[in-house]
């Protein structure tokens, strides 16, 4: 059973626990898959958001898209990433977030993600809520019934 405090939590805004756009690695859809293998092994993420030229979400990209689309019969053929567009190869749709939607929501949608983009009311991209803050908050606030 949830206590009022875990209740109250549900209906926090996820706002205040978003990691800001200027904090997130992310690259354009008219990018090369040459510049986002570089920018996705650089950073040490296994996927990133995709955005337009105004900032808008369009979806993701991962290490995995990247090698699947240079695979050829008997090698990998690394010669095509420049050729290669972003979005081409994303995955445009995805799950995402409204900064104005609640913890519940966050925790029902990151269940089958490491992480969520979060978009303002424009559609322009925020930034993301990861498992791990959503993990910390619930562990801080069960903790906290507890005692």
């Amino acid at each position: 059973m949830l206590s009022t405090n875990n209740k109250e939590l549900l209906d926090v805004p996820i706002k205040d626990f978003i990691i800001s756009s200027e904090k997130v690695a992310h690259v354009q859809s008219g990018n090369s898959a040459e510049h986002a293998l570089l920018v996705l092994t650089r950073t040490g993420y296994s996927a990133i958001p995709v955005l337009d030229i105004k900032y808008r979400l369009q979806g993701l990209l991962s290490s995995k898209m990247i090698t699947e689309a240079i695979l050829g019969l008997e090698r990998i053929e690394y010669d095509r990433l420049p050729d290669i567009k972003v979005d081409d190869i994303m995955q445009k749709e995805v799950a995402y977030l409204k900064v104005t939607d609640t913890f519940k929501r966050a925790l029902d949608l990151v269940i089958n993600h490491a992480f969520l983009c979060v978009i303002d009311e424009e559609g322009t991209f925020a930034g993301i809520m990861t498992r791990r803050v959503i993990l910390k908050q619930l562990k801080k606030y069960i903790y906290q019934s507890e005692g």
